[in-house]
């Protein structure tokens, strides 16, 4: 069966399934997934080297915000 982002397994009712993937130098960017939407991707052209962040609503799932920080260039 298919779960959601793609997980190995279900989450309990009531919550929120996630998969962030830190990505592997210039090979493979970080992704964030968020109930079975991508919110962060290369192909969605929002992420960046450094820190990548998604701020969501812990209730209703909604993505408020997202960002990306350069920690190399300072």
């Amino acid at each position: 069966p298919r779960h959601k982002c793609g997980n190995k397994k279900s989450c309990p009712e009531n919550h929120f399934a996630f998969k962030i993937i830190s990505g592997a130098a210039n090979v493979v960017g970080p992704s964030i997934c968020f109930d079975d939407t991508i919110l962060m991707s290369n192909l969605k052209n929002n992420i960046g080297r450094g820190l990548n962040i998604a701020l969501v609503n812990g209730t209703s799932g909604q993505l408020l915000k997202a960002n990306t920080f350069d920690m190399y260039s300072g």
